[in-house]
């Protein structure tokens, strides 16, 4: 799924490559998928899009916000674009289809379950989205520590690590994927009890979460997922499917996978609390 430092980095290039395109026609689930939803008709995406040219793109944590003159189209985290130059290289399985008049075209799929709409400028009324843009991201200068520190659900019961920082969107753009590199990073397990974490626990968090987030930013997206051009990110990470069993990168540990709430976690063993 995209996270924030693969919204950021695709965000970027669309408005990079695809600003001032026209958009001439639109095909929208073209390739039945169960999982892949719209907003509305998505027999009228032609109609609303025909003619418009892209203006920009912005990444609302995970999802993606493309403008055009008058409407926004709408991508979360499980649909993923591809920009594609020549006629040939176009896929023919597609659940989202953006013809542009100098022969290119924008294309989305979707990964696992996905959510795309377009709404006039301004109108998505889609919780998701609108909690997206309520919350600061880790990149954002209001992302204090007394910020981050406010999130966290004292309730007395037990709340992991991995459901303060990756569950009910606490932190816009921060899944399972990148968390798993974020808790490597400041030696925590994703099981850890957070009701045993001391002050030091949670600066390690905080430190760890602006950190490794703007490295995997800076890379480009992680090595894991590939950007608007079909490239995979610079970011080389530590804990994923890439790594599983390799020895850990700081202590010599054996890389681990377990299943844990929906999805699985990787760990070392030796140098992350549990």
């Amino acid at each position: 799924m995209l996270e924030l430092p693969e919204s950021r980095t695709i965000a970027k290039q669309i408005t990079e490559t695809l600003h001032g395109k026209t958009i001439d026609y639109v095909t929208a689930g073209h390739t039945p998928h169960k999982f892949a939803f719209f907003h509305g008709d998505k027999e009228e995406y032609d109609e609303m899009l025909q003619g418009q040219s892209i203006i920009k793109a912005v990444n609302r944590g995970g999802m993606l916000e493309i403008d055009t003159e008058s409407y926004m189209i709408i991508l979360s985290d499980g649909a993923y674009p591809r920009y594609y130059e020549e006629k040939a290289e176009f896929p023919k399985k597609h659940q989202l289809f953006l013809a542009f008049d100098d022969d290119t075209a924008l294309t989305v799929s979707v990964q696992m379950y996905a959510f795309i709409g377009v709404y006039p400028l301004g109108e998505c009324d889609e919780e998701y989205y609108r909690s997206s843009i309520s919350k600061y991201t880790a990149l954002d200068e209001g992302f204090t520590y007394e910020y981050f520190k406010s999130l966290y659900p004292d309730t007395g019961k037990k709340i992991s690590a991995k459901t303060y920082l990756a569950t009910e969107q606490r932190i816009p753009g921060l899944g399972n994927g990148v968390l798993q590199d974020i808790l490597w990073n400041a030696g925590i397990d994703p099981r850890f009890d957070m009701r045993e974490a001391e002050e030091e626990d949670f600066r390690n968090l905080y430190e760890s979460v602006t950190g490794t987030l703007e490295q995997m930013c800076d890379g480009g997206g992680r090595d894991t997922e590939r950007d608007l051009l079909g490239n995979k990110g610079g970011y080389i990470t530590q804990l994923s499917k890439n790594s599983l069993h390799q020895p850990c990168m700081r202590c010599g540990g054996e890389i681990k996978r377990a299943a844990y709430m929906g999805g699985n976690i990787y760990f070392c063993e030796k140098c992350q609390k549990r």
